[in-house]
């Protein structure tokens, strides 16, 4: 009789994983969207370097503020350094972006002043250094600006380019090999002879999972149910791939080949087999040559959450990032049961209303670990853990956001 741990158990055994090395590649900037800094962007300057105008308008000294008659004494256009200086009852025309003049310590907005000629009226006063950038607003030399495990978004690229940098060292993405298994399992485009045969989604569900959460995958398609079918896949898979993730094959029954070819032809480490959870039980992880197969159940329900649940977080184990599974608060509107004694993780309709998270089962369907269509529209993961009480209305619960994970 095997031996099902928690899923708790599951977690830190994957967590106490060994990943340390982690190679890298230089890519320009806006070449790395989605890749993970390989370490940390320091500023080599302050900026702005000089306190700089954050608007049009007219540079002054603050104790002028009340005069009414403040002469003009020169224009600074944005790029160019104006040689004037600012002096008691003299102001400078300066734009956005030009470097505040010298003497000069507050900066008046065009629509808060009449013009006569070469002089100004302040009509509305503002306060002391008013729109004036200071040195190092938006950033100080010296200072970290984006932290190694980052991934890179177009907040991360505008800052590169505000130093100067054109190419950024990330961290190269893990390759997982994805096969679903299965004589009973047809792959698109394959015609059906007899009406026990399923059409397989699962290898390309997870294909799109996987890239979507920064893996280059292998996409290794449908595998019948026979010894030496799944052992040349996963010897082949296993010669390109980091993580070598399978569907079906886990169970119990008598075509059930993956788990045999993992523990007897492979000779594979297994870390666990069965997890008390709900879905995806029969799941087993296992290490050959410091590589990491998965195998997850064949019900497509089932085989997602479980990728979620279990191969995302390696991918980030492998990127070296600070990506973590999107787990939230939320306020459950009706009761729910928890029947099992194990972990588990329900489908559920999420929506942000009057600053918080509010869950909903309105038109989820109840049955088998088969049902994807569970996770379209506005889903998340409703998390009861082994052992937990029931759920009431209006309590606090624990979910995971689907439509947060890529």
């Amino acid at each position: 009789m095997r031996n099902f741990i928690s899923y708790d158990e599951s977690i830190d055994i994957l967590n106490n994983l060994n990943i340390s090395k982690f190679p890298t590649e230089k890519l320009f900037i806006t070449n790395a969207i989605g890749k993970v800094v390989a370490n940390d962007v320091i500023a080599n300057h302050n900026n702005p370097e000089f306190p700089t105008s954050a608007m049009d308008g007219y540079a002054i000294k603050f104790e002028d503020i009340k005069n009414e008659n403040i002469k003009i004494i020169a224009k600074n256009p944005a790029g160019s350094i104006v040689e004037k200086e600012v002096t008691t009852n003299t102001c400078i025309k300066t734009f956005t972006g030009s470097l505040m003049p010298k003497g000069s310590d507050t900066l008046v907005p065009i629509e808060n002043v009449e013009v006569n000629e070469n002089k100004i009226k302040i009509i509305k006063e503002v306060p002391f250094a008013f729109a004036v950038r200071n040195i190092g607003e938006n950033y100080k030399k010296d200072e970290v600006l984006i932290k190694k495990g980052t991934v890179i978004g177009f907040a991360e690229v505008g800052v590169l380019a505000s130093l100067n940098i054109s190419q950024i060292e990330v961290i190269i993405n893990p390759t997982v090999a994805i096969a679903s298994t299965g004589s009973e399992v047809l792959d698109l485009g394959e015609t059906q002879t007899n009406d026990s045969q399923i059409r397989s989604s699962n290898h390309l569900t997870l294909e799109v999972l996987f890239k979507s959460n920064g893996a280059n995958t292998i996409q290794m398609g449908v595998v019948k149910d026979d010894m030496d079918s799944i052992t040349n896949l996963l010897e082949t898979a296993l010669l390109k791939a980091d993580i070598v993730v399978t569907t079906g094959g886990v169970s119990v029954g008598d075509y059930d080949f993956v788990q045999d070819v993992i523990k007897d032809k492979l000779k594979a480490k297994v870390l666990f087999h069965g997890v008390n959870i709900k879905p995806g039980m029969h799941l087993l992880i296992a290490l050959k040559d410091n590589k990491i197969i998965v195998a997850l159940p064949g019900f497509a329900y089932s085989s997602t959450v479980c990728a979620i649940l279990y191969v995302l977080p390696l991918i980030y184990r492998f990127r070296n990032s600070n990506e973590k599974l999107p787990i939230v608060k939320a306020k459950i509107n009706g009761n729910f049961q928890q029947p099992y004694s194990k972990t588990v993780f329900t489908a559920c309709n999420v929506n942000y209303i009057n600053g918080e998270y509010q869950i909903d089962f309105d038109g989820k369907k109840m049955g088998t670990s088969a049902i994807l269509t569970n996770m379209l529209e506005s889903p998340a993961l409703l998390i009861q853990k082994e052992n937990s009480e029931n759920i009431k209305s209006g309590d606090l619960v624990d979910i995971l956001l689907l439509n947060n994970i890529k």
